[in-house]
């Protein structure tokens, strides 16, 4: 005959075994990941891997916030284990907790603390780094007219540099702790933010500087962990007791015919008849100058032969 004890026993374990199911991270292969990352807009991945105390330590600390961040963030949490997919977002490896917005990585640093776990997330579910080219570089930074949008910490990459893809995650975490005292942006330095690299002397990928009330300071550290650059960007700038200047924007007239000229070039209709036009005009200049001269010379003889 089953007991009352025997009965709360197994209810418990029941219980018990329905709480411990549901605070399992599921685990997830990279094929799925990426698929995943790619799929959704709100996507946690605990990287782990084997023989790992603060793996483990920091997967509790997941596990114990996934539903608050559920709620919260509309967030789906999952774990990849031994996974590579690691090293293309964060150079420093497991354990590492990352957040992609629209596929778009934050990394968390720090200590494994729940609450500042989700005040992180929370905050900043949209990216914080704005992506600047030649374009619009100067009219946002206003780097060389005054610096009336404030400081900027910017990141020059090349599409060409793995390393640098490894930063992004850290470099939004960068930037996550300190939005509301400056700017943040990356600029693609062989792509469409090619001219501004050489305004700004960039030959190599990454590159992070800051811009300071009309003055860069370059971060020429190799050691690029959210840490560091945050501390650069607090005290450490200001051991750069020189910086350079802010160097000149190109001069925008030469820019402009420098691109009429271009997109000339490039249509062969117009670049006929504007040939045809030239070609018209230099005739009908011929034609002037051959009528003036002889009509000089024809009232020359008349002189003579009064």
């Amino acid at each position: 005959m089953i007991t009352i004890s025997k009965i709360y026993t197994n209810c418990f374990l029941i219980v018990v075994g329905i709480l411990c199911a549901s605070a399992l991270i599921e685990q997830m292969d990279d094929t799925d990941l990426v698929h995943l990352i790619t799929a959704k807009d709100n996507v946690i991945v605990l990287f782990t891997k084997d023989n790992c105390v603060d793996c483990d330590e920091l997967q509790v600390v997941v596990e114990n916030i996934q539903n608050e961040l559920k709620e919260t963030i509309g967030a789906i949490i999952v774990k990849a284990h031994n996974s590579h997919m690691v090293n293309v977002y964060d150079p420093s490896k497991e354990p590492s907790l990352i957040y992609f917005r629209h596929g778009s990585p934050l990394l968390y640093f720090g200590d494994y603390k729940e609450d500042e776990i989700v005040q992180l997330f929370t905050e900043n579910q949209e990216p914080i780094v704005k992506e600047l080219s030649d374009k619009n570089f100067e009219h946002l930074t206003q780097a060389a007219t005054g610096a009336t949008t404030g400081d900027w910490f910017v990141f020059f990459y090349s599409t060409d540099c793995v390393f640098c893809l490894r930063l992004h995650a850290g470099y939004e975490a960068v930037g996550a702790r300190l939005k509301r005292r400056l700017n943040f942006a990356r600029v693609d330095r062989l792509g469409a933010g090619i001219s501004t690299a050489k305004r700004f002397h960039v030959v190599e990928s990454p590159q992070f500087m800051f811009l300071r009330q009309g003055h860069v300071f370059r971060y020429t550290a190799k050691d690029y962990a959210p840490a560091k650059l945050i501390e650069f960007v607090e005290t450490g700038y200001r051991k750069q007791t020189h910086p350079e200047p802010v160097p000149p924007e190109a001069n925008s007239i030469n820019n402009f015919f420098a691109g009429q000229l271009q997109a000339l070039t490039n249509n062969r209709q117009l670049l006929i008849i504007a040939s045809v036009i030239i070609g018209t005009f230099a005739l009908i200049a011929v034609v002037m100058k051959t009528l003036a001269e002889k009509k000089s010379a024809k009232a020359k003889r008349a002189g003579k032969s009064k």
